[in-house]
């Protein structure tokens, strides 16, 4: 018995970690569970990198561009951040809650009583819980040509944040609120682990405030972290990442650091949500490439 759990032991040794030069992950799993999404006719992307090599590790319809909900906020950090880099903590100053219009769904600062906020809390709360009236706010104060400029300027050109949060869309309304590559999340994310977004002072700025985030329901689920606390090394990892959740479409970016490496990831899904059986098996897909991911970087 010993020695079977010895060979056992060993065999999952050898499966570790497995890194382009190795015995490079086929993330055959991913293929598959991805494949059979698109198979059912939903739209499915996906693409993950070696942030340290550069390496594609996952290539999947990656250059469409696809709805991704609030994953688009992540734009807006990056404008906000960039700015207090050139201006300074007092470029903003403190934002008052009634300045904007009421939008539900998703955040926090609608059901506080706190009046006003300062920005860097603002875009805290967007890391934390992709807070709809954070972000008009702040958007109230960039811009949304600023925001738009400043994705254009990172290289993105599928990658674009279209509006507002809104509760209802009308027919004059941007059909949604934004929409997103994967091939260039994922670029995104690595370039911000690599401090290379605008700068690493910016950089680390948006890692901060993204690594609040508490929704670990997607490609995340496979990594075993506590969704309310997982900024710190929890048995080697450490993620930093976002999600949009909209009708019929799931989407989350990146990235992951463990033992054997960091990698960038982003995956979108976008289907037919006629029922919760349709959904879960979404939801399945993206914990199947987050097993994939772990196992490349454990």
């Amino acid at each position: 018995m010993i020695e079977s759990r010895e060979r056992s032991s060993a065999r999952r040794r050898s499966r570790a970690g497995r890194h382009v030069g190795e015995s490079a992950p086929s993330f055959e799993g991913s293929f598959r569970a991805l494949g059979t999404l698109a198979y059912e006719g939903a739209a499915v992307s996906a693409h993950v990198t070696d942030a340290a090599s550069g390496a594609t590790l996952l290539a999947i319809d990656d250059r469409v561009a696809l709805p991704t909900a609030s994953v688009g906020m992540v734009l807006l950090l990056a404008e906000v951040s960039a700015r207090l880099t050139a201006e300074g903590g007092g470029a903003f100053g403190i934002v008052d809650k009634d300045s904007a219009a009421r939008v539900g769904e998703s955040g926090l600062w609608q059901h506080l009583r706190v009046p006003a906020l300062p920005v860097v809390d603002l875009a805290a709360l967007i890391g934390a819980t992709n807070d709809n009236l954070a972000t008009n706010l702040l958007l109230d104060r960039v811009g949304l040509d600023a925001v738009r400029s400043r994705a254009e300027s990172l290289g993105l050109s599928r990658t674009a944040l279209l509006d507002r949060a809104r509760d209802d869309r009308g027919p004059d309304d941007a059909p949604q609120f934004s929409v997103g590559s994967t091939a260039e999340l994922a670029g995104l994310f690595a370039a911000l682990a690599r401090g290379e977004a605008v700068d690493r002072v910016t950089s680390e700025r948006v890692l901060d405030w993204l690594s609040l985030g508490s929704d670990l329901s997607m490609v995340a689920s496979a990594f075993g972290l506590d969704p309310l606390a997982h900024r710190g090394t929890d048995h080697g990892l450490r993620l930093v990442n976002t999600t949009g959740t909209d009708a019929g479409v799931r989407s989350e970016v990146g990235t992951l650091s463990g033992p054997r490496g960091r990698v960038a990831y982003a995956v979108t899904v976008q289907f037919d949500d006629d029922s919760i059986a349709r959904r879960l098996r979404a939801l399945e897909a993206m914990r199947t490439v987050g097993s994939d991911v772990l196992e490349y970087v454990s």
